[in-house]
């Protein structure tokens, strides 16, 4: 038994030995530019299941003084097969780029240039408008509790304008919801800041209502809030009577009265689209109006809600529909193609 074993690794070693002079072989006669060839060579030796991964396995069963005449025979052979498929790789991309240098005529790689999906668009070109004239952005947590999106905005307890807007709760006990709109990044500013403010709060937002053509059940919003002392009606229209031109240019608007919990008096701005094709007669349910914004002047107990004081300070906050702008502007007929990812829609942008 002993003399069958004995045979077997003298029988193993020869068979390592002639492999690894065949590799030896091998690897000096490769010389190639061919990045295919390149490729083959390193996987076929170098690679988890190459010549010297097999080899590796094989010599396990040597005995160990077996393994010391030819582990380093075998080390060194795996380091100059390395050697060989780096230098090869480096001459491939020299030639390469010496063929592009020597010859600009010859065309480029192409490739897909991505876009900014019309949503972000939009928001950036906003945020651009108003930081012209002194707004800054800020942010804040889409997961809110109850006295930042609601209560310090004058949402009284079991009020019913509380049923203004269904809303996503995740737990109770503190209640923690998705927020409806951005002013309660508003109010967080506020608690820790000092009039003059001057920001703008823009991000996403969440109602449980149904998803149809003009409304989702998530959309973005931007808001902008002004306060300091003596803020006017008057200061509201002149900001966004400059707002609508520069977006759409000589348009026809409109400030409607309306209600909002957090601000007194309350107003909607409305643009005129016109009738003049389906899109338009659709987006405006046949009215040729589209509404843009809220805005008011901010109640005076929101402000005593963040501890400043509205016999000193005043003024006034908007809420834009970025959904909507877009539509407006793109003439796009179907909020849910934001939404579809469809890349023959996205690809206009």
């Amino acid at each position: 038994m002993q003399n069958i074993f004995f045979h077997y690794i003298l029988y193993m070693q020869e068979k390592i030995f002639r492999e690894i002079e065949e590799i030896r072989k091998s690897i000096q006669k490769i010389n190639t530019k061919d990045i295919k060839e390149i490729e083959e060579f390193h996987v076929k030796y170098l690679g988890k299941k190459g010549k010297f991964s097999k080899l590796f396995k094989s010599f396990r069963k040597l005995l160990p003084y077996q393994k010391k005449q030819l582990g380093e025979s075998i080390n060194q052979l795996k380091k100059q097969a390395k050697e060989i498929s780096s230098k090869l790789k480096e001459e491939k991309v020299t030639t390469f780029q010496e063929g592009i240098l020597e010859d600009f005529t010859k065309p480029g790689i192409s490739c897909i240039i991505g876009r900014r999906h019309p949503i972000s668009t939009m928001k950036h070109t906003i945020i651009n408008l108003f930081e012209a004239i002194g707004f800054i952005t800020v942010e804040g947590p889409e997961i809110e509790d109850d006295w930042h999106n609601f209560t310090a905005l004058n949402f009284p307890d079991h009020h019913p304008s509380r049923d203004m807007q269904d809303t996503f709760f995740i737990e109770k006990n503190p209640d923690l919801l998705l927020r409806t709109h951005t002013s309660s990044v508003q109010i967080r500013y506020m608690e820790n800041h000092r009039p003059p403010i001057r920001i703008l709060s823009p991000g996403r937002v969440y109602r449980n209502e149904a998803i149809t053509a003009r409304s989702h059940c998530m959309f973005h919003q931007i808001e902008g809030l002004y306060v300091n002392k003596g803020v006017s009606f008057t200061n509201l229209k002149q900001t966004i009577h400059y707002f609508i031109n520069e977006l759409f240019g000589s348009v026809r608007y409109r400030f409607r009265p309306s209600y909002f919990p957090f601000t007194e008096p309350s107003a909607e701005v409305d643009v005129y689209c016109g009738l003049e094709s389906e899109i338009d007669r659709s987006i405006t349910k046949g009215t040729g109006w589209l509404e843009v914004m809220g805005c008011g002047m901010v109640d005076p107990h929101v402000l005593q809600n963040v501890d400043i004081d509205p016999e000193n300070f005043s003024g006034f906050a908007f809420g834009i529909g970025i959904e909507r702008i877009a539509l407006l502007l793109y003439k796009i007929e179907d909020i849910r193609f934001y939404f579809d990812n469809d890349i023959r829609f996205l690809k206009q942008f």
